[in-house]
């Protein structure tokens, strides 16, 4: 007796077929360009790292990503690992340029709270402040309700 490859459905008493595409999965021929990267990247591979890596270049077109998400996602690293001020007001530039609002801004670092803790996140928010424009130590000293 041959079975049909599938899933064997528990309510109607029969196998059913596959279903042709995953969520969340891509279809083959954007799977193997994932898988490529991925192996690429295991490997070290000294060509494609220099790439993707490379020092002064730009990776959006590599990365897959629109421009806004991937500024975005450069500020969460950079609040993750400390990065220095300056680090932030560039990242925070490219972000508002490819069109995220301040409040976008701001919630990806109420975005990666969770992955980097409390700590990070209180002394990450006065840097990411300034480099919004916005001085929380004068704001702080100000009178109240006469926030600047």
């Amino acid at each position: 007796m041959m079975t049909t490859p599938g899933r064997w459905c528990v309510v109607r008493g029969v196998r059913t077929q596959a279903p042709r595409t995953t969520p969340g999965v891509p279809p083959k021929e954007e799977m193997a360009a994932y898988k490529k990267t991925l192996r690429s990247l295991a490997l070290n591979d000294e060509r494609f790292v220099d790439k993707v890596l490379g020092m002064g270049r730009d990776t959006v077109d590599i990365s897959r990503l629109d421009q806004k998400t991937h500024a975005l996602v450069r500020l969460g690293a950079a609040l993750a690992i400390d990065a220095a001020p300056s680090s932030y007001q560039s990242t925070i530039d490219m972000a508002l340029a490819a069109g995220a609002s301040i409040d976008e801004v701001v919630g990806t670092l109420i975005a990666v709270a969770p992955t980097v803790g409390l700590a990070r996140v209180v002394s990450a928010a006065p840097e990411l402040a300034l480099a919004l424009g916005y001085d929380l130590d004068a704001a702080f000293e100000a009178p109240e309700g006469e926030e600047q």
